[in-house]
């Protein structure tokens, strides 16, 4: 079983094109992240992918978006979903909700992956109090089955809500090898963000 994991593993790396890398992040302050919503001071070089579902999503990796990446969310105003939708009428996104409260964003972001992505196989874990920003935040992790490889996805996520605004930072990468090589580099990373004041 672990050798058809890490075979699929090493699909996904020659799948993962870094054509698609749109710009270097060098090590240091970056105050553009998702047009200035966030802040970050990286310790590591990451590359920001041209590719996005939305304005209010950026995302950064290191070997490629099916390897390891970075998703943020950045300044989702009430009454809009995560991401773009494709079909508004006839397949809904969740939308980021007046009363929402911190417990119920790990189900908004389930709920956006089924629906946005097909992911049919999610399973939200541990969820914590945390901190982001020095605003109250919480923490969780999850796994998923990526559609297109069937791979297993394990995901830490953090995430707060600031001035009727939501804003999480979420990395992903295949449960086998690259989640526990890269999670201390997001984990670095969180720890120097900052919202914006604007």
């Amino acid at each position: 079983m672990a050798r058809q994991l890490i075979a699929a593993a090493a699909a996904i790396l020659m799948l993962s094109s870094p054509a698609t890398a749109h710009k270097v992040i060098e090590p240091g302050l970056n105050d553009k992240i998702v047009k200035g919503a966030f802040s970050a001071n990286p310790s590591t070089r990451w590359n920001r992918l041209q590719q996005k579902d939305g304005e209010f999503q950026e995302v950064w990796t290191i070997d490629g978006d099916k390897l390891n990446r970075v998703v943020f969310y950045g300044g989702v105003p009430v009454g809009q979903p995560l991401v773009k939708e494709r079909d508004h009428k006839n397949d809904p996104l969740p939308r980021v909700a007046d009363n929402m409260l911190l417990p119920d964003i790990p189900t908004l972001l389930e709920r956006t992956y089924r629906t946005k992505y097909g992911v049919r196989i999610m399973t939200v874990g541990k969820q914590e109090p945390a901190s982001l920003s020095g605003k109250p935040a919480i923490a969780f992790d999850y796994t998923f089955i990526e559609p297109e490889y069937e791979v297993e996805t394990k995901g830490e996520a953090v995430a707060v809500i600031d001035r009727g605004r939501l804003y999480i930072a979420a990395f992903e990468a295949p449960a086998v090898h690259y989640f526990d090589r890269d999670v201390q580099k997001f984990r670095d990373l969180v720890k120097t963000m900052q919202l914006s004041e604007r």
